[in-house]
């Protein structure tokens, strides 16, 4: 097996804001593994908020490349209990490498990876639109230039409650709202009620990662669910988010690919949490990941391609928030330039 690895910045339509950053380009890493004429693939963009930036992704894959391009007969969750030791400290990189392995795997048995795990693709969750930080009238503009069945939008501004009546006078649509750890508690629980009103959801990650007391106190009185993001990066804390959030939002990149994903999927569910897999600004690469999952999940975020302004691949497409399969085994995605 062969491991090449291919850079790329990915240009965004609009600056994307956050309550903590903004960005209009997202340099992302693609992993391939090749073997016996098969190519699979694998994504971790950069993320500031985990320090970590392609290159150091990139150079923490080559010291190990010699080890990995040794595993190619074991299955995927053999190949990433084999890789875990190793990338304890970077779980982008371990993510790239285990959609990559998936994909390759799947491919070579010659079936679509979400008839590997013995999936069906029925009654999927549509996907939402994000919406991030702006002028109202610039976030009403971008809803207007995609309609959408579900939007999530971006808060953690001195406007949020304005921000969610301006849109909501503008569509129908199912609104999410995530602030990013941009609130506080009385925030919090006040625009729950305001905002329950105002067709929301759900809220997102309200308050800081590390406010479990303040996530207890949210949890009691808010009137909408509250799923937790920054709050659950790893296996374990899916069962610390049980008593503190309604439900928890995945990301591959941040718990170290679609292995542990799927453990932290089936563990969410037996404690009766909703469960969310999120994405990052990413190609359709790392989306047609995401898209396999889709059975096991209550809600999902995989927005991330559609806010480029130019694609690096082909898989999965999404339209008015349906998910649609490639026609190709593995994950079905493909790089349309390397």
């Amino acid at each position: 097996m062969q491991v090449k690895l291919h850079h790329y910045n990915l240009q965004l339509k609009d600056n994307f804001k956050i309550s903590r950053l903004s960005f209009d380009v997202k340099p992302s890493l693609i992993v391939e593994l090749i073997s016996d004429g098969f190519s699979g693939y694998g994504e971790a963009t950069e993320n500031a908020y985990y320090h970590l930036d392609t290159f150091q992704i990139a150079e923490d894959i080559q010291r190990n490349i010699n080890f990995i391009e040794t595993l190619e007969q074991v299955p995927p969750d053999v190949f990433w209990q084999k890789l875990n030791p190793l990338f304890h400290d970077n779980h982008f990189a371990l993510c790239a490498l285990d959609e990559a392995y998936h994909d390759l795997y799947t491919k070579k048995l010659g079936v679509k990876l979400y008839e590997y795990w013995k999936l069906q693709p029925k009654n999927l969750p549509l996907t939402n639109y994000t919406i991030g930080i702006a002028e109202i009238p610039k976030m009403i503009e971008k809803m207007k230039v995609l309609p959408w069945p579900i939007y999530k939008i971006k808060l953690g501004t001195a406007d949020d409650i304005e921000i969610i009546k301006a849109l909501r006078k503008e569509t129908n649509a199912i609104f999410r709202v995530d602030a990013n750890c941009g609130w506080t508690v009385e925030e919090t629980i006040e625009n729950s009620r305001i905002f329950k009103d105002l067709g929301v959801e759900f809220i997102e990650q309200p308050l800081k990662a590390d406010d479990w007391e303040g996530c207890k106190e949210v949890m009691k009185h808010s009137v909408l669910p509250i799923i937790a993001d920054e709050s659950c990066i790893e296996e374990e804390d899916v069962v610390k988010c049980f008593t503190h959030f309604h439900g928890v939002n995945i990301k591959l990149m941040k718990c170290g690919g679609l292995t542990p994903g799927l453990r932290m999927i089936h563990k969410a569910k037996t404690l009766g949490l909703k469960t969310m897999v999120g994405c990052m600004t990413e190609s359709t690469v790392g989306i047609s990941a995401i898209a396999h999952l889709l059975p096991l999940l209550d809600y999902v975020d995989m927005d991330g391609a559609l806010l480029l302004e130019k694609d690096i691949a082909t898989g999965v497409a999404i339209e008015f928030g349906k998910t649609i399969f490639a026609n190709e085994n593995g994950t079905g995605a493909k790089l349309m330039c390397q």
